[in-house]
């Protein structure tokens, strides 16, 4: 993934609503959603998830198929992916990065990470 996709990818998902509308259909995978059931889920006006929908597939994060009357929205988890890829590519120096785990609350550190 190239550093204009990363920065489009990253703004379309710098919005609550997109982002919320993305992590739906992450969790319904490769089945989709409609855009009906997006709105009735995420309580989201039709005329504004429509605007959302468009800024997330401009940015390449999800598809859309036509299925007779309906449009079935689906996450684009190979662009997801490459995201994440891109993201994480020099994590820790290279090397394989160590658990985190979070220490349980102490007044001096509130859910310190512990190694």
């Amino acid at each position: 993934m190239q550093e204009p996709d990363v920065i489009r990818s990253l703004s379309a998902l710098a919005h609550e609503a997109r982002l919320r509308v993305f992590r739906a259909l992450v969790v319904a995978g490769p089945q989709g959603l409609t855009p009906g059931m997006l709105a009735e889920q995420l309580r989201i006006a039709p005329n504004a998830l429509s605007f959302h929908l468009k800024e997330l597939a401009h940015a390449g994060l999800v598809l859309s198929e036509r299925q007779g009357r309906h449009v079935l929205y689906r996450p684009a988890l190979d662009v997801m992916n490459g995201l994440l890829a891109y993201l994480t590519e020099n994590c820790c120096q290279g090397a394989a990065c160590a658990p985190v785990t979070l220490c349980p609350d102490t007044i001096d550190q509130p859910k310190a990470i512990c190694r």
